[in-house]
C-alpha cells in the first residue's frame, strides 16, 4: 500500500467491512444461553432485524434466524467465504476468488459475494450493527453481462462477530432498496471489559494452502460503567493454493475423468484447453490471395492469405522451419488434427491467491445523562492478494509490419542492407519489399505468467446519539464509509508491441516461433529476450471506489397506547444517503490512449492486448427516505379468545426519492397467530425494489470478448452436406459485444410473501429441554430485472432474418473474403463475412419467480453430563423460472414454424432449478456438547444435485453433478483454574472425511464448492 493510501486510510478512520452473512441455525427469537463451561457474552440489548421499534418483539411474525458465536465456531470458518457457504438459503458465490478471472474486468482479490435465495448479487441488503454497509467497489458481469455490485463477504472478520441476524424475507418497507431476498445484520463484539488473545493455524491436506490468524480484543468500562471502549484487531495470512495441488485443477484437459462414462467418454467439452497459444493464426495483409513458392507452385496460404504456425511433428506442414515449428496453410484446426496444440492454462498458476488481511474495529459509548448516550464506530479493513494467471492472450488483432526481422514474407533485403535469412525462399508472388502479416489468435507465453496484485480496503466512521425524548426512544447518527480497490497486472502494450514488431533486428518480437513440439500444449521453446519483453510490457491498473454518506433520525415507542391485546408499538424516521461510484480504468483502456495500427490505419480503443476497451465510470445519487411502522397486538393470552392465544400485526411503509430516477413507495404487512401456546401460524406480504446501480445507468458503452456459434454458417454447412445434422455444426466464432448503459432504467420491482408455522411443544417437561420446529413457504416475484437481449439470441435472429432476405443490424459482419465465398457456394444463401461485433443495451425485462421452503429443527437441553444444542436447517427450492421476453418468444415461434432449423439452440428459462448453481436441496446441521471446561462441536453441510448445462451427452442431456455432504468436527478444553486459567485449546477439522468436490467438465463448481478436501486447524486463546 502506498504511503499516500496509508495516510488517507488512517485519516478516514478505517472500517471493518464486516459484511453480514447468514448461517440459519436459530429460528427462535432470542439467543440461547451460553453452554456450560463457556464464557457468556456480555450483557447487551438484543437488536432484532426486521423492525425499527426498539424493544418490540416483531420476529413472531417474521422468519428470522439468529446465529450466536458458538454456532459460528462450529463451522470452523476462518473467512466470510467459509461461513457463507454454510448457509442453506445462500445461492452460488459468483464473486469468487477461485473463479480464475482472466482480465481486470472481473472483481479480483480478496472478494466473495453474498447471494441469498440465488436471486443474484445485489439483492441482499447487508447491515453492520443495524446500518448499511458500503458496497464492494469493483463490479463484475453477472447474468447476461450486466455489471453488478455486491458486498465482500471476505471482509468479514469471523473472529469478531458477536452474532448474525438474518431476516429471510423482503424488507424494503423497513430498510429500503436491495432488501429483496432478505436482510443480514452483523453485530460485532462490543462492551467488552478485559483483554483476549487468540492464535490459530490451519492447512488443507495435500495442498500448499496454509493459514495463520491472530486476533486481539481489549475493552474497558469507565465512569462507573457509564462508558466503554472496545477495540478488536485481526490479522490473517494465507498462502496460495496451486493448480497442481489437485488433479481436477492441475490441467484444463479433464477427458480422463469421464473415460469410464459411456455417455460422456470422449466428449471434447471436458477438454478446456485454450485455442490461444504460442501457435499463431496469421494472414498476409494486402497480398495477391494465395501465396505460392517454387518449385511446384506450392500454396503456402489459403486464398485469403491465411496461414498458421504449428508443431513440426503434427500433420499439415507446408514449410518446416526447425524441429519445433512449421507453417501450415489456413487457420489452425484445433478442433481436429491440431487439438494437441491447445494451450493448457493451469500449470504454474494459483487456484486461490495468497493474501494478507487486516481488520480493526473500535466501538465506544458514553452516557452523558439518563436521556443521552453518545456512541461511535471506527473501523478498517485491508487485504492485499497476489494470484498467478496464465500468460496474456492477443485479444485484438495486430498487423506485423513487413520489416519484422522474423516475418517469413518479409523483404529480400532489410533497410540496413542485410539479407533476410528468415524470408521463405522461392516465393513467387511476394514483392521484394515483403508483405505485412496480421496476427490474430495468439498467447504471449514467453512473456511469462500474469501476476495480479489487488489491494482492497474499506473504512467506516459513525458518530451517533441515542436516548429518550419523553416516552420515545430516539437514535440518530452520521455515517461515512468508503471502499477502494486497486487491481494491477502485467500486460502487453499494443502500440509498443507494434513498434517493436517493426524492427529489422533480432531484438524484434517473434510471434512466428511457435511453442514446443514435444509438449505442444505447454511452454515456448524459443522465447524472446527479457529486454524484448520489457519493451512491450507495462503495468495495467484498475482503480475503483465507492462511498456511502448516511444520516438518519429514528423515533420509536414500544407502547404508544394500549389496546386490549397490549401496547401498540410505533416507529418512524427519516434517512438521507449519498452514494458514489468511480471505476477508473487504465488510460490504455478508457480511450485516452488508443491503438492505431501503423500499417492499416485502423484504430482500436483498447491499447491492451488482452482486455476489451472499457470507459471509466463516474456516478452519484442522493436518496431521501421516510418510513413508518406499527406493531399492533390484536389479541393477548389474557383475553382468553378461543383458538386465538395471541394475534400480532405489523404494518410498515417506506418512501424513497432518488435523484436519478424518481420516487418509490413500498408497503409491508405481517401477522402472527398463536392458535394455542406453542403453535403459531405466521405470514407476511411485502413489496420491494432494487435500484439499478450507477454502472448500469451511467456507462456509455463498453465491449467484451465473447464466443458463440454462427448459425447462418451452420445452415450453409447443412445444405452443402458438410455436416449430417445441425447439432454437428462447429462454426465457433469470437467477437466483441458492445454493451450500452441505459439512463432510463427503472427499479427492479418485487413482491414477496411467506406463510409458515412455528411449533414449540409445551408438553415437553422443562428438564427434557426445548424443542422448536419451523416451516416457512416463501415466494418472490421480480419484474423489470435488468438484462439484455443476449448475443446468442442476436445471432439466431440474424440467422432468421438472413433466411428472409434481411439481417440483424446489431450483428456486425466484415465483408466476405475469398475464404468465405466457397462456404456458401451452391447453398442458395448469400455469402457473409465473419461476425466482428454485436451491439446490445441494458433493458428492464419480464418477470422472474422464485419459490421455496425453509425447514428447521432446534433442540437445547441441559443434563447432568452437559448441555446439548442441536440445529437442523434445510432449504428446498421449489420454483425458479423466468418468463420469455416477446422478442425471444418470436424466435421460439419461428423455430416451431420451421423457419429456422429445429435444432437451433434457444435458452428456455422456464425451469432453472438444479441448473449449475441452483441445487434443489441445501441442508445444514450442528451438534454441540458442552460440560465444564470441555466442548465438542460437529457441523454437517449437504449441497444437492445440480446439472452442468454446459456439458451435454450425445442425446443432449446435461451432466449430472451429484450432491455431496461435508462434515466438520472440533474439540476444545478451557482451563478453569490455576496459572493458565481462562486459556482455551482447540483442535478441529473441516470436511473431516476428506470429501472432494464433485468433478465437472470445468474441474469443479467454484460457485458451490471449495477446491480442497480435509482442512485441519488448531487454536489457542487466553483471556486476561
Amino acid at each position: 500500500m502506498t504511503n499516500r493510501t496509508s495516510l488517507r486510510a488512517l485519516a478516514t478512520g478505517t472500517a471493518l467491512a464486516a459484511l453480514a452473512i447468514a448461517l440459519p441455525a436459530q429460528a427462535q427469537d432470542a439467543l440461547p444461553a451460553a453452554p456450560a463451561g463457556e464464557e457468556a457474552a456480555p450483557e447487551q440489548e438484543v437488536v432484532v432485524v426486521g423492525t425499527q421499534i426498539k424493544g418490540k418483539d416483531i420476529t413472531t411474525a417474521l422468519p428470522v434466524s439468529v446465529v450466536d458465536r458458538n454456532q459460528i465456531e462450529a463451522t470452523g470458518a476462518l473467512s466470510g467465504d467459509d461461513l457463507i457457504r454454510s448457509i442453506p438459503q445462500a445461492g452460488d458465490v459468483t464473486f469468487n476468488e477461485a473463479n480464475n478471472p482472466q482480465t481486470s474486468n472481473a472483481a479480483r482479490g480478496d472478494v466473495n459475494s453474498i447471494n441469498l435465495r440465488n436471486l443474484g448479487v445485489g439483492n441482499t441488503l447487508v447491515l453492520l450493527n443495524g446500518r448499511r454497509m458500503v458496497s464492494h467497489p469493483t463490479s463484475q458481469a453477472g447474468d447476461g453481462n450486466v455489471p453488478v455490485l455486491g458486498y465482500n463477504s471476505n471482509a468479514l472478520p469471523v473472529a469478531g462477530i458477536e452474532r448474525l441476524e438474518i431476516l429471510r424475507d423482503g424488507a424494503a418497507a423497513i430498510y429500503g432498496a436491495d432488501a429483496v431476498a432478505g436482510v443480514v445484520n452483523t453485530v460485532t463484539q462490543g462492551d467488552f471489559d478485559g483483554a483476549r488473545l487468540d492464535l490459530r493455524y490451519g492447512y488443507a491436506e495435500g495442498t500448499h494452502r496454509k493459514e495463520f490468524e491472530g486476533t486481539g480484543l481489549i475493552g474497558h468500562n469507565f465512569a462507573g460503567g457509564r462508558g466503554n471502549f472496545s477495540l478488536f484487531v485481526n490479522y490473517v495470512r494465507r498462502t496460495a493454493q496451486l493448480a497442481e495441488d489437485q488433479p481436477y485443477t492441475a490441467t484444463d484437459n479433464l477427458l480422463s475423468f469421464f473415460a469410464n462414462d459411456p455417455a460422456y467418454a470422449g466428449n471434447l467439452g471436458a477438454d478446456g484447453r485454450a485455442t490461444q497459444s504460442p501457435w499463431a493464426n496469421l494472414a498476409v495483409v494486402g497480398g495477391p490471395g494465395t501465396i505460392r513458392r517454387s518449385p511446384g507452385n506450392q500454396a503456402l496460404t489459403s486464398s485469403a492469405g491465411a496461414f498458421h504456425t504449428q508443431s513440426s511433428l503434427n500433420p499439415g506442414c507446408a514449410v518446416t522451419i526447425n524441429s519445433n515449428v512449421c507453417y501450415g496453410t489456413g487457420t489452425r484446426a484445433t478442433a481436429t488434427t491440431l487439438r494437441s496444440e491447445r494451450f493448457d492454462t493451469r500449470p504454474g498458476t494459483t487456484v486461490t491467491p495468497a493474501f494478507n488481511r487486516y481488520n480493526a474495529f473500535f466501538t465506544g459509548r458514553y452516557e452523558v445523562s439518563d436521556a443521552v448516550e453518545l456512541y461511535t464506530e471506527l473501523g478498517y479493513y485491508l487485504a492485499d492478494t497476489q494470484r498467478i494467471q496464465p500468460p496474456t492472450i492477443n485479444l485484438n488483432a495486430i498487423v506485423i509490419p513487413a520489416s519484422n526481422y522474423w516475418n517469413p514474407f518479409g523483404p529480400v533485403t532489410f533497410a540496413n542492407g542485410q539479407a533476410n535469412t528468415n524470408r521463405i525462399p522461392g516465393l513467387t508472388n511476394v514483392p521484394a519489399a515483403g508483405l505485412p502479416v496480421r496476427l490474430t489468435t495468439y498467447r504471449f507465453v514467453d512473456a511469462g505468467n500474469q501476476v495480479v496484485n489487488v489491494e482492497n480496503w474499506q473504512s467506516r466512521f459513525l458518530l451517533g446519539a441515542r436516548g429518550k425524548i419523553g416516552s420515545f426512544d430516539y437514535d440518530t447518527g452520521i455515517l461515512y464509509s468508503e471502499a477502494q480497490a486497486r487491481d494491477s497486472s502485467n500486460a502487453i502494450d499494443m502500440t509498443a508491441l507494434q513498434r517493436n514488431l517493426a524492427l529489422s533486428t533480432p531484438d524484434a518480437y517473434n510471434p512466428f516461433s511457435g511453442g514446443c513440439s514435444a509438449t505442444p500444449s505447454l511452454g515456448d521453446c524459443s522465447p524472446a529476450s527479457q529486454a524484448t519483453i520489457d519493451a512491450i510490457s507495462f503495468n495495467l491498473v484498475r482503480k475503483s471506489k465507492t462511498t456511502l454518506l448516511l444520516g438518519d433520525f429514528k423515533l420509536s415507542s414500544a407502547s404508544l397506547f394500549d389496546l386490549p391485546g397490549g401496547g401498540v408499538g410505533i416507529a418512524f424516521g427519516v434517512e438521507g444517503r449519498r452514494e458514489t461510484q468511480q471505476d477508473i480504468r487504465d488510460p490504455n483502456l478508457n480511450g485516452q490512449i488508443t491503438f492505431r495500427d501503423m500499417v492499416t490505419g485502423e484504430t482500436n480503443l483498447s491499447n491492451v492486448a488482452a482486455v476489451s476497451p472499457t470507459p471509466s465510470v463516474f456516478g452519484s445519487r442522493t436518496v431521501l427516505s421516510a418510513y413508518a411502522e406499527l406493531a399492533v397486538p390484536l389479541v393477548s393470552p389474557e383475553m382468553d379468545v378461543p383458538l386465538v392465544h395471541r394475534l400480532d400485526l405489523q404494518i410498515a411503509g417506506r418512501v424513497e426519492e432518488y435523484s436519478d430516477f424518481g420516487s418509490v413507495a413500498k408497503p409491508k404487512v405481517a401477522a402472527a397467530w398463536d392458535i394455542v401456546d406453542g403453535l403459531r401460524l405466521r405470514g407476511s406480504w411485502s413489496q420491494g425494489f432494487r435500484a439499478p446501480n450507477l454502472e448500469q445507468t451511467k456507462t456509455v458503452a463498453y465491449s467484451r470478448l465473447n464466443s458463440n456459434t454462427d448459425y447462418y454458417r451452420c445452415e450453409a454447412d447443412l445444405r452443402a452436406a458438410r455436416i449430417a445434422n445441425f447439432s454437428a455444426c462447429s462454426r465457433g466464432i469470437s467477437y466483441s459485444i458492445f454493451i450500452s448503459g441505459n439512463p432510463d432504467l427503472r427499479p427492479e420491482e418485487s413482491t414477496n410473501w411467506t406463510v409458515g408455522t412455528v411449533i414449540e411443544p409445551k408438553f415437553i417437561p422443562a428438564g427434557l429441554g426445548r424443542l422448536t420446529l419451523t416451516a416457512d413457504f416463501w415466494s418472490i416475484q421480480q419484474t423489470g430485472i435488468v438484462g439484455q437481449f443476449g448475443a446468442q439470441n442476436a445471432l439466431v435472429l440474424d440467422y432468421l432474418l438472413r433466411l428472409q432476405g434481411s439481417s440483424n443490424p446489431n450483428v456486425v459482419r466484415s465483408a466476405p473474403t475469398a475464404d468465405d465465398t466457397p462456404v456458401f457456394t451452391g447453398t442458395g444463401l448469400a455469402a457473409v463475412g465473419a461476425v466482428t461485433r454485436i451491439n446490445d443495451q441494458f433493458v428492464n425485462l419480464l418477470p422472474q419467480t422464485v419459490q421455496g421452503v425453509d425447514l428447521a429443527l432446534l433442540y437445547n437441553v441441559r443434563t447432568d453430563i452437559g448441555r446439548f444444542d442441536v440445529a437442523l436447517n434445510a432449504a428446498r427450492l421449489t420454483k425458479f423460472s423466468r418468463e420469455t421476453p416477446p422478442a425471444v418468444q418470436a424466435l421460439f415461434d419461428a423455430r416451431a414454424a420451421g423457419q429456422i432449423n429445429a435444432a437451433t439452440p434457444l435458452t428456455d428459462a422456464s425451469d432453472l432449478i438444479e441448473e449449475r448453481g441452483r441445487p434443489k436441496w441445501r441442508v445444514t446441521g450442528s451438534l454441540t456438547w458442552s460440560h465444564k471446561g470441555f466442548q465438542i462441536g460437529a457441523f454437517g453441510n449437504y449441497i444437492g444435485t445440480v446439472y452442468d448445462t454446459n456439458f451435454l451427452d450425445t442425446a443432449g442431456n446435461p451432466y449430472k453433478v451429484e450432491g455431496k455432504a461435508f462434515f466438520n468436527l472440533y474439540g476444545q478444553y478451557r482451563i478453569r483454574k490455576g496459572p493458565l486459567e481462562d486459556t482455551r485449546f482447540r483442535i478441529g477439522a473441516r470436511n473431516v472425511f476428506d470429501t472432494q468436490p464433485p468433478i465437472t467438465a470445468d474441474g469443479y463448481l467454484g460457485s458451490l464448492y471449495v477446491p480442497y478436501g480435509r482442512y485441519l486447524y488448531a487454536s489457542i486463546g487466553k483471556r486476561f
